[in-house]
């Protein structure tokens, strides 16, 4: 599954250093999390930085991108080979 950062988020900057995959950016009102490069840390980290570092816990499973960790780690390496 990819995360998702809600509309509670209030732009602290804390989550976008976070990012090994650049997956997250500023929104027109908040930090949005981009699914096509969000592996939730699979392949660089045990745990997703982004949500240890949000201090008012806004970045949750996206119910709408549901994935394995197989998944997940399938497109870790796609971003490794292609960026």
């Amino acid at each position: 599954m990819a995360l998702l950062i809600t509309d509670q988020c209030i732009n602290c900057d804390m989550c976008l250093a976070e990012c090994p995959n650049q997956a997250i950016f500023e929104g027109e009102k908040f930090y949005e999390i981009n699914t096509e490069r969000c592996t939730e840390c699979v392949g660089f980290y045990e745990r997703q930085t982004c949500v240890d570092v949000c201090p008012i816990e806004c970045i949750v499973q996206d119910p709408k991108h549901i994935e394995n960790k197989e998944q997940l780690l399938n497109r870790f390496h796609y971003l490794c080979l292609f960026g």
